[in-house]
């Protein structure tokens, strides 16, 4: 696989692009491969869908690397890994429920599964949404964590 090394100005999509779609709090480095940028993009066709319904989208955290991924206490397994996954901020539990009834009609609309929507809630309270589309094998997997 090719590394593709981070340039903030290289556009994942029309207003998405990998240095925002990489970015981390630690001090490790996360540049995707070929494959996983090919689904980074593959997940902004998502997000540029929802954000059309509700801007802005500000995203947390998409690619991470297994060493980023592992700092921030990531799953073994997280779509996050593969690029696949993407956790959007949001500014309380109406936006949360709002992003994922719009992403369940964007589903519905195109006629396809995503791997999972899941609302969550840290134990300060913050909620965000976590969003997942796989290249196949989507799961359809809807949780409130």
């Amino acid at each position: 696989m090719t590394v593709v090394s981070i340039n903030k100005l290289a556009k994942l999509s029309e207003h998405f692009t990998l240095a925002e779609l990489t970015k981390t709090k630690t001090n490790i480095k996360n540049v995707p491969n070929e494959a996983q940028v090919n689904n980074l993009k593959r997940l902004c066709g998502w997000l540029e869908q929802l954000r059309l319904r509700y801007n802005p989208i500000i995203i947390n955290s998409g690619y991470r690397s297994e060493a980023v991924n592992k700092a921030v206490g990531g799953v073994k397994d997280s779509n996050h890994l593969t690029g696949c996954a993407v956790d959007i901020r949001v500014t309380g539990i109406e936006q949360l429920i709002r992003y994922a009834a719009i992403l369940l009609d964007i589903s519905d609309q195109k006629g396809e599964d995503f791997d999972e929507l899941l609302l969550e809630r840290s134990s300060k309270g913050n909620y965000w949404l976590h969003f997942a589309v796989r290249p196949s094998g989507n799961r359809r997997k809807v949780r409130l964590i």
